[in-house]
């Protein structure tokens, strides 16, 4: 059986954990992860000691529906429909505010 066929078997096997605790914990441990380049998984896993890799890429992510889309559109006058321009104006004003 090839690597990545491996790798995948294990990711399977693979259970995702999630943890309630205080707020200041989860606040500190997202603040750790943000300054290191990591997500708050992979902070997790490095606080434990187990493995983990940077993104390769880092990004933020957030989740639009349509009617964001016409907001932001009517905000850009832009197309609604038109979502790559969009995106590059989001991009420029969330680029504006840590400026």
């Amino acid at each position: 059986m090839n690597d990545k066929w491996e790798r995948q078997k294990k990711a399977i096997k693979a259970t995702q954990s999630a943890f309630e605790m205080e707020q200041q914990v989860a606040r500190t441990i997202r603040v750790k992860a943000a300054h290191e380049g990591l997500t708050p998984s992979d902070q997790i896993r490095k606080l434990l000691g187990l493995s983990y890799s940077a993104p390769k890429r880092p990004r933020l992510t957030v989740s639009l529906s349509p009617d964001d889309y016409a907001i932001l559109g009517a905000r850009y006058h832009i197309d609604p429909a038109n979502t790559i321009a969009i995106k590059r104006r989001m991009m420029k004003e969330l680029a504006a505010c840590t400026g």
